[in-house]
């Protein structure tokens, strides 16, 4: 039975209440949301997407002054940050409160959480009390959801409710920070660019190079946010000679030619617009009647670096 599609809050904190799963809506793309001091509510996040359990989820909050419900030991820089950029798209991972399931976690000592930035879902939050668990709202691997109906494609048989808040006005995943004695950590660049982080905390580290046995936050595997269909990065569209049966992601005007389907994404100074289209974008050309997907990397500047890192998780072979 496909899981009904509504805009009733009320619908959506009963079915939370009773222990289910609803796709939510938020400012970067539809997260899959649970109780996330349920652990068999949890545990059917990971069923309903087929996640691994050694990788984490995120955790959602009404606002700020919940976070010690789940975090400890919260320094400064954190609450300086939450003050700068709550609700918005960026998650800090910070020492777990004893009472978060290891589940939520996958066993780390260390919790992924932030503030969305979604009128319905706000009103969700604060209406509930809950605290929750949500991961995108998408098979593992794939790409991620920014509108209702991607939801009902991919997961409607599988989940019990989906909260329809229109498109997804980021477009793509929060930024994830480690904030700990050492200052700011890039885990995963996204919907806040280094820039505005450095505008608050002077300078951002990097997190450093190498294969971790155990992610510790989301989207950080090397194949991830991936169509069905392959995808491949080139540096220049001549390159390519044979292109009829490939569909093109471009933010060049006007658009290159002799693809059989074309997305042309929007550019600005920053790629906000490029992002808030990303997505949908890559939805469209992965179910058109295409071989395969090309893209050229954008500049990494602003969401730029966001986007390039979803494809370059895109582009990656899948793990066997």
């Amino acid at each position: 039975m496909s899981a009904r599609i509504t805009a009733d809050v009320a619908a959506a904190r009963a079915v939370l209440e009773a222990g289910g799963l609803v796709a939510i809506p938020t400012e970067t793309v539809y997260g899959l949301a649970g109780d996330a001091f349920r652990p068999e509510t949890v545990a059917r996040i990971f069923a309903a997407k087929a996640r691994p359990h050694f990788d984490p989820l995120i955790v959602h909050l009404a606002d700020a002054q919940q976070l010690p419900r789940v975090a400890r030991d919260i320094p400064d820089l954190a609450w300086r940050l939450a003050r700068e950029f709550w609700p918005g798209p960026l998650t800090m991972v910070l020492p777990k409160q004893e009472g978060v399931p290891d589940l939520v976690t996958s066993g780390l000592d260390t919790v992924a959480v932030r503030v969305p930035d979604h009128p319905l879902t706000t009103q969700l939050l604060r209406a509930s009390g809950l605290a929750l668990a949500a991961p995108s709202a998408n098979p593992f691997g794939y790409l991620s959801p920014t509108l209702a109906s991607h939801v009902a494609e991919q997961l409607g048989d599988t989940i019990d409710l989906i909260l329809d808040g229109g498109p997804c006005r980021v477009g793509v995943e929060s930024t994830i920070v480690r904030v700990d004695a050492s200052g700011v950590t890039l885990l995963r660049p996204g919907g806040i660019s280094v820039e505005q982080l450095e505008s608050v905390c002077g300078s951002v580290q990097t997190l450093a190079p190498g294969r971790h046995q155990q992610p510790i936050a989301p989207g950080l595997l090397p194949s991830h946010y991936a169509p069905r269909k392959p995808l491949q990065l080139v540096e220049d569209w001549p390159s390519l000679a044979e292109r009829s049966q490939l569909g093109c992601l471009t933010c060049e005007q006007p658009a290159p030619t002799g693809f059989l389907a074309c997305e042309t994404l929007p550019a600005d100074e920053h790629w906000v617009g490029a992002a808030a289209h990303f997505f949908q974008a890559l939805h469209r050309l992965d179910q058109a009647p295409v071989a395969g997907l090309v893209a050229k990397l954008f500049p990494e500047q602003g969401l730029g670096l966001a986007l390039n890192d979803r494809l370059r998780r895109a582009a990656a072979p899948k793990e066997p």
